[in-house]
């Protein structure tokens, strides 16, 4: 492992090394290799709850600096956006956690490196790492850094929207009846399913679209929906 590289990624240096080993230890390496050790340090699991918190905080606050126009439900809609596993694995592998994440040899074998549960629940620990290591001051431009590109001009996630509801609200003004969605097929091994998934009214068909879960399909399937009926005038 190059603890070194990550930290460079980071642009954060530990004082305490052990913080990072343990915030890189899926439960599988722990029960196999470390339990000599109290739980509270055998793997990441804990982090990644404090991490959780962290990331909810630190992204809130940006929120908040950078839409000060928005409401509660707005801001709450956008956070989702980008704190949920899709985003946070995104971000790992950027930071290229799947190099360095230590797993159990079953997890290794079935290529537990490259599961979104995974990977997003390290970036998580590694987090509350940076936090437990060096204070709230220290994690904050870490996760700033990071999250830079989601909260650009023309990023997605901040032209988010609820796809499904706005969807819904076209369809009731126009036809006064509610889409309905059905998932066609998945695809994929287990750490890597495609669901994809079509929304019809009156059994027509309006989208088509694939996620990696069966809601994220739902919510493109909505969106490739929209783009197909326009709005009511």
């Amino acid at each position: 492992m190059n603890l070194e590289r990550l930290q460079d990624r980071l642009g954060y240096r530990f004082g305490d090394r052990g913080i990072l080993l343990q915030s890189l230890t899926h439960t599988s390496y722990g029960h196999e290799f470390l339990n000599e050790k109290p739980l509270a340090l055998r793997d990441n699991e804990r982090l990644e709850f404090l991490g959780d918190a962290i990331l909810d905080v630190v992204v809130s606050d940006i929120l908040l600096e950078t839409f000060p126009e928005a409401h509660e439900g707005q801001l709450s809609k956008m956070r989702a956006a980008v704190v949920n596993e899709k985003t946070l694995t995104e971000v790992a592998k950027n930071l290229q956690l799947q190099d360095v994440v230590r797993l159990g040899k079953g997890e290794s074998r079935t290529g537990g490196n490259l599961k979104p549960s995974i990977l997003s629940s390290t970036f998580e620990a590694l987090i509350a790492s940076i936090y437990l290591d060096g204070g709230f001051n220290a994690v904050y431009p870490v996760v700033r850094h990071l999250f830079a590109p989601l909260f650009s001009a023309g990023s997605d996630l901040m032209a988010f929207q609820d796809h499904k509801t706005q969807l819904q609200e076209i369809i009731q003004a126009k036809w006064k009846v509610t889409p309905s969605y059905h998932l066609i097929q998945t695809h994929g091994p287990d750490h890597a399913k495609v669901f994809e998934v079509e929304v019809r009214i009156n059994g027509k068909i309006l989208g088509i679209a694939t996620g990696l879960s069966k809601k994220e399909a739902e919510q493109n399937a909505a969106r490739a929906a929209i783009q197909a009926v326009p709005p009511p005038n």
